[in-house]
């Protein structure tokens, strides 16, 4: 299924009264099915906040977040799981993997919390797997993997529902400069190839020109969102 994703005039602020700090001011933006999407801004700009509530892990404190027309907030926590189940994956700078878990176990969890009986499951995480160039690795424990390889086999989980949208999150931060090429290249790979919307948040340069949009955040406002 195709997504398209739409904030309008959304604010979200932690704390209350004077110790009331504004993650996000007043934020309207679209984002069309098959897009790539970079989210940039210094450390506190409001960035990660920015992703979190384009992903629904995070609620606005006023606005709303439209996906596909209808707006989020009535949506039952039911269709939300659903919708986050199914249609997005999530790779993030820290790995959140069962380090003392089998690589196939780490890949296949999506597809646990979603009923999916153990054959289908394994099926999927193979071919997810040989995507992202670790077959091999199915039965070893995640711990042994290095760094590069532990981000291969997130972007595999996030990949196991075939997911309409990737959210990445810093997700060459803990990598060195080679193996992050390999993690970039192969989210790219995912959008050019198969058309799967990719919103980054990133520091990096590189990663950002790559993508076909910037959306600049600057102490929770936007302040470009030039095409590259």
């Amino acid at each position: 299924m195709k997504i398209t994703i739409a904030t309008k005039n959304v604010t979200k602020t932690y704390g209350k009264g004077e110790a009331a700090l504004k993650a996000l001011d007043n934020i309207s933006l679209d984002i069309k099915a098959g897009e790539s999407v970079a989210i940039i801004g210094k450390s506190g700009s409001g960035k990660s906040t920015l992703m979190h509530t384009l992903a629904l892990l995070d609620k606005p404190s006023k606005g709303s977040v439209l996906v596909n027309g209808e707006d989020a907030s009535r949506m039952s926590g039911r269709q939300l799981d659903t919708l986050r189940n199914k249609s997005y994956g999530f790779v993030f700078q820290q790995f959140f993997l069962n380090a003392n878990d089998t690589v196939l176990n780490n890949v296949i969890l999506p597809l646990k919390i979603a009923g999916v009986g153990r054959r289908e499951r394994n099926k999927r995480a193979i071919e997810v797997l040989k995507a992202v160039e670790l077959e091999d690795k199915a039965g070893s424990k995640a711990a042994n993997l290095s760094g590069g390889q532990k981000q291969r086999v997130c972007i595999a989980r996030a990949l196991i529902n075939n997911p309409s949208v990737i959210f990445a999150d810093e997700p060459t931060g803990n990598l060195d400069s080679v193996t992050g090429k390999t993690v970039e290249d192969l989210l790219f790979k995912l959008n050019r190839e198969q058309g799967i919307t990719l919103v980054i948040v990133t520091h990096d340069k590189d990663i950002a020109a790559r993508c076909g949009r910037q959306l600049h955040i600057k102490d929770g406002k936007l302040t470009g969102r030039g095409e590259i």
